[in-house]
């Protein structure tokens, strides 16, 4: 059963207070891992006021006690969580950032929540926004927004509009499982090579390479660039992290089939979780450079808000003996934290050990001659669309 608590006195519960919640409330039952799922638990956002949590009533260990032929709770596995798809009524598509940490101001996420399950996944946070919980609701309640092409034309047609390159999946993968169907993205990119409008695409689906006949001319005028994140080369590894993204050589083979088209291919190695993919630093570079890819860029991991308790409850259920190493090592790149939200740290960190990361990329990437990340797309030749739906060069 679930037992309403009062919600936590401050914005988020204290990480090492997530950590020992068992041991200070035996009857809490702890949250169970399902296959194909990366967040363990579905814990209330920041913003509600009651959250809830499994509570053992006694019949479980009665029926054990008794010999009924329960065994243990391993009879009684987690129930399974469909992946759900509301829309989304947003009256805008293009968001807007000021950050100094990233190449680009402007950015299109044609769906909120990811089914990819990447536990780590900074844009977790956003889903509290909408009264859901950051762990198994924002895999599970997705959102796509089917009017986005038609709102992406009409914001291009505004007189007041200046083109700068569009970054397509910025906090949640584009080409995610549901994009199959809805071909939202696909949509989005026609109209901007409708307008031959500069961007680039952030993925770690093998399902971009459909749109190769979209991509593949824009790139051809220098007007669009492939971003593939690639995480660890380990099979087990990739799937406990991102249980429902693209295996590794998926990507690899995506990577490869872009650059045969001519587009030019970036590797985002996000994130570097020291104690635990750090030491794939210089094979991720190697396989990348030989797959096709130019570039390569890293960012190390970071735990905003409800990710720190998420990760943690990751890490407890699927490396138990690094656990204590790999959040030591957080912190050491954290001043002590485990998390520093400020600009030009947040995403690389400080102190030795982001250091060493940073310089084994350096090295690995002056090795294979590969560049950084770069956005350098032409924004000239912008045609802008008309009201009445036609394109207009005026």
């Amino acid at each position: 059963m679930e037992k309403p608590t009062a919600a936590p006195s401050s914005e988020f519960e204290d990480f090492e207070a997530a950590h020992n919640r068992q041991a200070l409330d035996p009857s809490v039952l702890p949250a169970r891992a399902q296959k194909g799922r990366g967040a363990i638990s579905n814990n209330n956002g920041r913003y509600e006021k009651l959250s809830h949590q499994a509570y053992d009533d006694g019949w479980l260990m009665e029926n054990i006690d008794r010999g009924t032929g329960v065994e243990s709770d391993d009879d009684f596995p987690p129930a399974r969580v469909k992946t759900t798809l509301g829309v989304d009524g947003a009256r805008s598509v293009i968001t807007r950032n000021q950050s100094p940490d990233v190449p680009f101001d402007r950015s299109i996420n044609p769906y909120r929540g990811c089914e990819h399950g990447c536990v780590y996944c900074f844009a977790r946070p956003t889903h509290a926004y909408l009264g859901l919980s950051p762990g198994l609701d924002f895999e599970t309640k997705l959102f796509w927004k089917p009017e986005a092409p038609a709102l992406l034309r009409k914001q291009l047609a505004a007189k007041s509009y200046m083109p700068a390159p569009i970054v397509i999946g910025t906090s949640t993968d584009p080409y995610q499982p549901v994009e199959r169907e809805k071909q939202l993205t696909r949509n989005i990119i026609q109209v901007l090579a409708d307008c031959r409008h500069p961007f680039s695409i952030i993925t770690k689906s093998a399902l971009v390479c459909r749109d190769i006949d979209l991509i593949a001319p824009m790139a051809k005028q220098n007007r669009a660039s492939v971003a593939v994140s690639v995480t660890s080369l380990d099979n087990r590894l990739s799937n406990l992290l991102e249980p429902r993204a693209g295996a590794p050589h998926r990507r690899l083979d995506a990577i490869a089939k872009l650059s045969d088209a001519g587009i030019p291919v970036t590797v985002l190695c996000a994130p570097i979780i020291p104690g635990l993919n750090d030491n794939e630093i210089e094979n991720l570079v190697a396989a990348c450079h030989k797959a096709g890819a130019q570039s390569v860029s890293h960012i190390v991991l970071r735990l905003p808000l409800e990710i720190a308790d998420l990760f943690d409850e990751w890490l407890q259920n699927h490396y138990p003996d690094r656990r204590d190493k790999v959040i030591s090592l957080i912190k050491q790149m954290r001043d002590g934290k485990l998390y520093d939200a400020n600009f030009g740290s947040r995403m690389r960190g400080s102190g030795p050990i982001a250091d060493l990361i940073a310089q084994r990329f350096n090295l690995a990437r002056r090795k294979h001659n590969m560049a950084g990340r770069s956005l350098n797309l032409d924004c000239s030749g912008f045609v802008r669309p008309g009201a009445n739906g036609q394109l207009s060069l005026f």
